[in-house]
């Protein structure tokens, strides 16, 4: 058995079929490393090179980027490659900054929509942060030479706040894992939990679980909800701005991680 096939043989059997299958990203992964062709023996394959002092005149052929290790190199070779491919992905180029009269802001991961009323104030809080699935898993076919992968979508759970004076009602949400049948109700997210306090909420504040809610009140919950702009459609938009904004700093990270490696 060759190098490259004790190679690929030690990726596959330590990378679950799911983990393959389940986005672009692992899967880009796992078949640019398979695809690096061994002319180095196996320990000279998985060490790094010795590295030394660089200087403007290095004769390396590093240039003024100073890498001078097997492992700097192909990671900016393989990061460059990801970029322009999740760039040309990219649906949305741009961040908005406004979803359905809320404003958003951005910090780091976090997202804040809010809008202002005449009495209340409304305040939906998310984080981006392993947020993104495929929309379906995909088939396993072993005699397909691709498997077929979903969209990647970001589906956070949110935080929305209701707040009037210095009383703030506040639900906790998510998004429902299976689409609603034929004759069911039509919500695409449901209440994870409730709860209302005064002034900075604690932790010795009470809050009840949506799923012990009795079923008419759960239901004219969410009817206000929806009145409040916080409807199925708006959740739907909200998903893609999240799905939108999360690719952004994923590539940004991308980005970052190459800029680091070559020291610029």
């Amino acid at each position: 058995m060759n190098n490259f096939t004790k190679a690929a043989a030690r990726i596959l059997r330590n990378t679950p079929v799911k983990n393959v299958l389940s986005g672009k990203r692992d899967f880009a992964r796992t078949i640019w490393h398979l695809s690096k062709n061994s002319g180095f023996s196996e320990q000279q394959n998985f060490s790094v090179l010795q590295v030394h002092k660089p200087s403007l005149n290095c004769n390396c052929g590093c240039g003024l980027q100073h890498m001078h290790t097997k492992a700097e190199r192909e990671l900016v070779e393989f990061l460059t490659e990801e970029i322009l491919a999740e760039r040309k992905a990219q649906k949305i180029k741009t961040t908005a900054n406004q979803l359905e009269g809320f404003s958003i802001t951005y910090d780091g991961a976090e997202v804040e929509l809010s809008k202002k009323a005449e009495k209340e104030k409304i305040i939906i809080n998310f984080n981006v942060n392993h947020t993104v699935d495929t929309e379906e898993e995909p088939e396993v076919d072993p005699t397909a030479d691709k498997a077929e992968v979903g969209e990647m979508r970001s589906k956070p759970r949110f935080e929305v706040d209701i707040i009037k004076g210095d009383t703030t009602l506040s639900f906790t949400c998510s998004y429902l894992m299976d689409p609603p049948q034929e004759g069911e109700y039509n919500d695409v997210f449901g209440i994870d939990e409730l709860t209302i306090f005064k002034g900075e909420w604690k932790e010795n504040i009470y809050a009840v679980s949506g799923d012990v809610l009795d079923g008419y009140l759960y239901d004219l919950l969410m009817n206000l909800l929806e009145e409040k702009g916080i409807s199925s459609e708006f959740v739907e938009k909200m998903a893609d701005l999240a799905t939108a904004y999360e690719h952004s700093s994923y590539i940004a990270l991308l980005e970052n991680i190459s800029k680091f490696t070559t020291g610029k």
